[in-house]
C-alpha cells in the first residue's frame, strides 16, 4: 500500500482525532470552574439538588487535560472513563485504517440490546451512588 493510499485512508480517523483534540484544547484552556466561565451551569442540581450523570464533566475534562487525575475522578469518574474509551477507540480506528483494515473501530458499532441495558443500568447506578453522601476513595 502506498503512502498516498495510507494518507487517504487515515483522513477520517485523523479528522475525528483532530476534532476531539480541538474540543479538548478548548476545555483545557477555559476553566469551567472559574466564576467568569462561559460554560452554562447544569439546571438539574438547581432544580432537584441531584447531580446528573454529566454534572462535573467539563471540570473533569479540564482537570484531566492538566494531569490532575484525582480531581478529574472526583468531578466525574464516568467522563474520565468515557474519555479513555473514546481515545482508545479513535486511535484503534486510525491504526486499523493505516494498516489496511477497513471499517469503524469495534467500539463504535451499536452494541446488542443486553449491553445497552447494562450500560444504561451502570449509568443509573453511577448517578445514584454519586448523589449519596459517601466519601470518594480517590479524593
Amino acid at each position: 500500500m502506498t503512502v498516498r493510499v495510507r494518507a487517504r485512508r487515515a483522513a477520517a480517523p485523523l479528522a475525528a482525532l483532530g476534532t476531539a483534540g480541538a474540543a479538548w484544547a478548548v476545555v483545557a484552556a477555559v476553566d469551567p470552574g472559574a466564576p467568569s466561565s462561559p460554560y452554562p451551569a447544569c439546571p438539574l442540581p438547581a432544580l432537584t439538588g441531584w447531580l446528573c450523570p454529566g454534572c462535573g464533566g467539563l471540570r473533569a475534562a479540564h482537570a484531566l487535560a492538566h494531569g490532575r487525575l484525582g480531581e478529574a475522578l472526583a468531578s466525574n469518574a464516568l467522563v474520565v472513563l468515557a474519555a479513555l474509551v473514546l481515545g482508545v477507540a479513535l486511535l484503534w480506528w486510525l491504526v486499523r485504517e493505516v494498516r489496511g483494515r477497513t471499517g469503524a473501530p469495534p467500539a463504535l458499532p451499536v452494541p446488542a440490546a443486553p449491553y445497552r441495558w447494562a450500560l444504561l443500568g451502570g449509568v443509573a447506578v453511577f448517578t445514584v451512588l454519586r448523589n449519596l453522601p459517601l466519601p470518594l476513595p480517590w479524593a
